[in-house]
């Protein structure tokens, strides 16, 4: 199957995953395991981190909503506590990987759930990191956000907007996600699926199908 693009989500596969701040962020406050992503998880396309995404709700309103829905859970966490959690370190290995795709002449896009907060479509909170994020995006040919189209992962009609976009069918590309409910969506489609476990892993695989070296 040919590849012409590659289609890339970007919180824990373009940087560190948020989810190891959410750990860090539940051991401190005494709170069980994944009680973040459980919250998250629980009626996925209404609760408040959906309509927040589609940009629904202002930062105001999903604090509260964020804080009503982890209390009805057991314990009371602030939206605005979780938005300081996002957007993460730059993989200079997975940018390095960007570049020599790109030279060897394959389109780039990336769609990503984000939320009007932070700076800059990797939602960091800090402006070096979305410094080094602009520059990644900057390389894009296309940057599909959630918080922008009012539509979000794992909706299909996402992934088949970016293609449109492009002027491409879905068998034409392949899709890096580090969640596999967004992964199964794309595959649908017709695109090939990579799930980012790891950097080191997802660059593997990605060489299989691109039949092209990315390291070293």
């Amino acid at each position: 199957m040919s590849v012409k693009a590659v289609i890339w989500d970007f919180g824990g596969v373009f940087t560190t995953s948020p989810f190891d701040r959410f750990t860090e962020f539940e051991a401190s406050r005494g709170l069980p395991k994944d009680f973040i992503r459980g919250i998250n998880a629980t009626n996925p396309d209404t609760n408040a981190w959906a309509r927040f995404e589609r940009s629904e709700i202002s930062i105001d309103e999903f604090d509260g909503a964020f804080a009503a829905e982890s209390s009805a859970k057991g314990h009371e966490v602030r939206g605005k506590d979780i938005v300081a959690l996002l957007g993460g370190t730059v993989r200079p290995e997975m940018v390095e990987a960007l570049d020599r795709i790109l030279a060897a002449g394959f389109r780039c896009a990336v769609i990503t759930n984000n939320v009007r907060a932070g700076h800059g479509p990797g939602i960091s909170a800090d402006s070096k990191t979305a410094d080094e994020v602009a520059k990644v995006m900057a390389r894009m040919e296309l940057v599909v956000e959630s918080s922008k189209l009012k539509l979000r992962k794992p909706d299909p009609k996402i992934y088949q907007h970016a293609c449109d976009e492009l002027g491409i069918a879905p068998s034409d590309a392949v899709y890096l996600d580090d969640l596999g409910i967004n992964l199964k969506p794309a595959k649908a489609l017709g695109m090939q699926t990579i799930k980012v476990v790891s950097a080191d892993q997802a660059l593997t695989d990605l060489e299989k199908i691109l039949g092209l070296q990315l390291r070293g």
